[in-house]
C-alpha cells in the first residue's frame, strides 16, 4: 500500500497552499534546491541511488513506485537528490574511459570522447528527449478529467536518466569485453552479437520511459509508448539481412569525431 497524502500545515482550510509555501513548490524553487545540493555531497543517499540502479535492471516497477511515495511526501515527481545524477556521471566517466581504451585512444582523444558523451550523447540528447516527450505526454496523454495536473519537466528528465543508465552500461561496459574479439570482426556472429546488444538496450531504454510515463495515475494512452518496439525489431531484421554492424558504425563515428 502506498502511503496517503497529508495535508501540509501551510496549507489554508480549503486544502490551498498559502502564497509562502506554494512559492516553496515552484519549479525554480525545486530546481535551485536540487542544484544547491550537488554541492553538498554529505546531504546525498548514494546508497538509495545505487539501490535505484540496481533495480533499474532486475525490477524497474520498484523505482518508479518510489516516484509515488515522493510526490505523496515532498509534492513532486522528479528526484529532489541529485546522487542519482552523480553516480551517473561516474559511471559516464569510467565507461568513456574504458570505451577509449579498447579503441585504442589517446589520452586528449578519450577526454574529447568523454566530453561528446557526457555533454552531447546524455545531457544533450537528454534535455531534447525530455521536452518532447514533457509537450507530447502534456499535450496528449493527460486525462480530460485532469487538466489540473501535468508532467513536470523535471520527472520527464528524470524518466531519461532512468533509461538512459540501463543502455549505458550495456552499451558501454557490457560490450566493451567483446568489441575486440567478437563484434567488429567481419563474421555474421559479429554483427549478430553487436545488434543484438544494441537491441537489448534500446528495447530496455523503451521499456523504462514507458513505465515511467505509465506511473503517473493522471496519463492515459501510455501504451502507445510501446510502439517503437516494432520499429525497433524491424530495424535490427534489416541490419542482420544487410549485414549492418551498429557497434562498428559507432566506433567508427567516435573515432572521427575526437579528431
Amino acid at each position: 500500500m502506498l502511503p496517503t497524502t497529508l495535508i501540509n500545515s501551510g496549507s489554508q482550510g480549503n486544502g490551498v497552499l498559502s502564497p509562502r509555501d506554494a512559492a516553496r513548490h515552484t519549479a525554480g524553487a525545486k530546481r535551485y534546491k536540487y542544484l544547491r545540493r550537488l554541492f553538498h555531497f554529505r546531504q546525498m543517499d548514494f546508497e538509495f541511488a545505487l539501490w535505484q540502479m540496481l533495480y533499474l535492471f532486475t525490477s524497474p516497477q520498484r523505482v518508479y513506485r518510489n516516484f509515488h511515495y515522493r510526490k505523496q511526501t515532498k509534492d513532486q515527481w522528479a528526484r529532489d537528490d541529485p546522487a542519482f545524477l552523480v553516480l551517473l556521471s561516474i559511471w559516464l566517466c569510467v565507461s568513456t574511459v574504458g570505451f577509449g581504451f579498447v579503441l585504442d585512444m589517446g589520452f586528449f582523444e578519450t577526454i574529447k570522447l568523454l566530453l561528446w558523451v557526457v555533454f552531447i550523447d546524455c545531457v544533450g540528447v537528454g534535455l531534447l528527449i525530455a521536452t518532447l516527450m514533457w509537450f507530447i505526454s502534456n499535450k496528449y496523454l493527460v486525462k480530460q478529467q485532469n487538466r489540473d495536473y501535468d508532467v513536470e519537466w523535471g520527472y520527464a528528465f528524470d524518466v531519461h536518466l532512468n533509461a538512459f543508465y540501463p543502455l549505458l552500461v550495456i552499451l558501454h561496459f557490457i560490450q566493451l569485453f567483446f568489441i575486440n574479439y567478437v563484434i567488429i570482426s567481419d563474421s555474421v556472429i559479429g554483427y549478430f552479437v553487436g545488434n543484438t546488444l544494441w537491441l537489448i538496450a534500446i528495447g530496455y531504454y523503451i521499456y523504462v520511459t514507458f513505465l515511467g510515463y505509465s506511473a503517473l495515475p493522471f496519463l492515459k494512452n501510455t501504451a502507445v509508448l510501446l510502439y517503437p518496439f516494432a520499429l525497433l525489431i524491424m530495424l535490427y531484421l534489416i541490419s542482420l539481412a544487410c549485414g549492418w554492424n551498429f557497434t562498428k558504425m559507432l566506433c567508427s563515428f567516435y573515432k572521427y569525431r575526437v579528431k
